[in-house]
């Protein structure tokens, strides 16, 4: 019996439906961007740290085009910008690309960090580097924070360094009228990483990353495979997409996304988000100033990351001391050990900086309800009274 072969849209001969519901999908989301007409260029790719990786191959093709043939060595010493709380998917481009971890500057988000980046830019450029870079983060992975992007983008444009935005986390919140002015600037970005397998609930794997300006992608990444990409098919080889990927093969990403936007459509997505965000502000109001509870950052969260440490009464009178952080730095994964050996529910937790472990709840799912945040703590507080 013959195996059948896996559909992959590399070229349109072999998906044509899904090459087009790729492309329209990906020129929709453009639109949500704010990029005139939805135009530009994108692609879907297995996950947002390649789309990050992608954004930052185009930014060195952009500038330094000769890089492509003659590698590394045909650039100066390039640096690129993020802060210290975006994703470690930055830094490990720079490491995987040739940039080197060393030219990946990290700025502090002790103070809106898009204020001080032109003393950085400055900064670097007297030590005889090329600043390229900056990455905005829209949804930090622990603290759910966006970046000021408008500020950003306005040193960018100054000093003329190629903008992305990492939205993988909170790009969703694009589709909420109600929550999309906290990207608010976004459309001003050279390329936008978005992954609806995060908030808005689409299945492993769905990341795509998003570019303002066409013909880059294929630019930066074209090999022109005689055996695959031939100039002269009887189709617009436009829609011959896998020659602007580093992939060959790629899975059909786009057809459960597609699939569920038409079914839900964007107002069905728009409540998604929305009770999300909800719930965990209900979370956040519940346990701010109740007994045993401790917020881990001051300010009402920007997205469904909530992050508390719960102090169990053995602690609460108990003066702030490294005896202290050590006791509490073992409490949330005491309770988390408890709560899985009994089976009951799952919360993540970590350290931060000179943060000990701490609760970091995030709701993506609009199937919970307001009595599951309510069991939640009753679980925190029962297992953990007696710690």
């Amino acid at each position: 019996m013959k195996k059948k072969k896996k559909k992959s849209v590399f070229t349109y001969e072999i998906a044509p439906v899904f090459v087009l519901m790729e492309q329209l999908t990906l020129k929709k989301m453009r639109e949500m961007i704010g990029w005139p007409n939805g135009e530009g260029d994108g692609l879907f790719s297995p996950g947002g740290a390649i789309s990050n990786m992608y954004s930052v191959m185009i930014a060195r093709y952009k500038y330094f085009p000769e890089v492509k043939t003659k590698g590394m060595s045909a650039a100066p010493r390039l640096v690129l910008f993020t802060s210290e709380h975006s994703h470690y998917s930055i830094k490990k481009a720079g490491a995987a690309l040739g940039f080197g971890t060393d030219n990946v500057i990290l700025l502090s988000t002790d103070e809106r960090w898009g204020i001080p980046l032109g003393k950085h830019i400055i900064d670097a450029k007297q030590k005889g580097y090329v600043p390229m870079f900056v990455n905005a983060t829209a949804g930090s992975t622990v603290y759910g924070a966006f970046d000021p992007i408008n500020e950003i983008a306005d040193i960018c444009e100054k000093y003329n360094l190629w903008l992305h935005v990492d939205g993988a986390w909170g790009g969703g919140l694009l589709m909420s009228r109600k929550h999309r002015h906290k990207l608010s600037g976004v459309e001003r970005a050279n390329s936008v990483t978005w992954n609806p397998h995060k908030m808005m609930g689409v299945p492993l794997q769905c990341s795509a990353i998003l570019v303002r300006e066409k013909g880059i992608l294929a630019g930066c990444n074209s090999m022109c495979a005689g055996y695959l990409f031939q100039q002269d098919k009887q189709y617009d080889v436009t829609y011959d997409t896998g020659d602007k990927a580093i992939q060959c093969g790629r899975h059909v990403d786009i057809f459960k996304f597609w699939l569920m936007w038409k079914a839900k459509g964007t107002i069905g997505f728009e409540q998604h988000i929305d009770k999300c965000l909800d719930l965990s502000q209900y979370l956040y109001n519940k346990i701010k100033n109740r007994e045993g509870y401790e917020m881990v950052f001051d300010g009402v969260p920007q997205h469904t990351n909530v992050c508390f440490w719960y102090i169990p009464p053995s602690l609460r009178g108990m003066p702030d001391s490294e005896e202290r952080r050590e006791k509490l730095h073992r409490v949330a994964p005491k309770i988390k050990a408890m709560m899985m050996e009994s089976g009951t529910t799952m919360v993540g937790y970590q350290p931060q900086g000179n943060k000990v472990n701490f609760f970091r709840m995030v709701v993506s799912n609009h199937a919970a309800t307001q009595s599951d945040i309510d069991f939640l703590i009753d679980e925190i507080e029962r297992m953990g009274h007696d710690l």
